[in-house]
């Protein structure tokens, strides 16, 4: 795990590498401190490289992604902010969070394919955490796209739904505006 210094480093890491992690968190925080802790008993693998950088000492990267909360767990692919995670996860969720790993669940011998679920999200809801907390609970991968950071999915987003508030969840094209549980129970077959 590296420590990032500034944005400067930063980009100079996510210019060499093509998957970075990125934990911005804020040390003497609790959720911060329990993020900190495991994300640091996880194991990325060769392809992914983690950093962490305390906003205590530095102050130029969060502002550059409009991150407005800690900790936040960023992630660069080819050098872009693809997507922003925020809060405090068990290891083996920023595990899943990180490896992408498509869960499968056995019954009686068959297995299912996970539909693909997307969260729009922004920074500062907090009906986007309810939601990412629920998939994550259940054991549901899901991809987060944070419609601040990207205009163009907060586009394809109002196309999709013919709305702008979030969050907004789509499994496999079916639209989900707000946290609607029931719903989002039956698309994903949670009981």
């Amino acid at each position: 795990m590296k420590t990032v210094e500034g944005l400067a480093a930063l980009k100079n890491i996510t210019g060499q590498h093509e998957n970075v992690w990125l934990l911005l968190f804020k040390k003497g925080s609790e959720q911060s401190d329990c993020a900190f802790d495991n994300f640091a008993k996880i194991a990325a693998g060769e392809s992914n490289i983690l950093c962490v950088a305390d906003v205590n000492e530095v102050r130029d990267i969060h502002s550059e992604y409009g991150i407005s909360s800690v900790p936040s767990l960023l992630q660069f692919e080819k050098g872009e902010l693809k997507n922003v995670t925020k809060g405090c996860h068990k290891p083996e969720q920023f595990n899943a969070i990180i490896g992408k790993s498509v869960f499968v669940s056995g019954t009686g011998g068959e297995e299912k394919r996970q539909k693909r679920v997307t969260v729009y999200t922004t920074p500062t809801c907090s009906w986007c955490t309810t939601i990412k907390r629920h998939l994550q609970v259940n054991g549901i991968q899901y991809r987060e796209v944070n419609v601040v950071a990207d205009q163009k999915a907060a586009e394809e987003m109002v196309k999709k739904s013919g709305q702008q508030g979030v969050p907004q969840t789509d499994i496999d094209g079916q639209i989900i505006v707000g946290f609607d549980k029931t719903r989002i129970n039956a698309l994903l077959g949670i009981r």
